[in-house]
């Protein structure tokens, strides 16, 4: 029997008095926050749609795996934009996604990757869900 190989999960971010976030993940990836309407990069909203998108994609690959077609299949794509709640809390409101299966794949063979992608991928079953916070105030 094969061992389950799991990955470590979570980030830290670290604001100082001026400046950006920096966040590093558990496994060491990092990358800087952005704040201004214009400057490239991810601010923390664009991080959760490209989660949530990054996440839709590789399901869709694991979905068309699994209905044995990703031969098929040259490229996903999964955009993802949403809306922000115009009164309080600050919250996103609705997810806007939008998936492309580039390939030799009828209309309901997509359509059969797309769900099962929904149903497979962590981030879209944890924003559907209503996940529990705990947060603690550190030393």
């Amino acid at each position: 029997m094969t061992e389950l190989k799991t990955r470590q999960t979570g980030a830290t971010a670290t604001l100082g008095h001026r400046g950006f976030p920096h966040v590093v993940s558990a496994t060491g990836g990092e990358i800087d926050i952005v704040t201004g309407p214009s400057q490239p990069g991810f601010n923390p909203v664009d991080l959760l749609y490209a989660s949530l998108a990054a996440c839709l994609a590789m399901s869709a690959r694991i979905a068309a795996t699994q209905m044995h077609v990703m031969d098929k299949v040259t490229n996903i794509t999964a955009e993802v934009k949403g809306e922000k709640a115009h009164e309080g809390p600050s919250r996103i409101t609705r997810f806007d996604v939008r998936m492309t299966i580039a390939g030799d794949l009828d209309a309901d063979t997509r359509r059969k990757i797309v769900h099962a992608a929904e149903e497979i991928c962590t981030v879209s079953n944890t924003l559907a869900g209503n996940p529990e916070f705990s947060i603690e105030l550190g030393d």
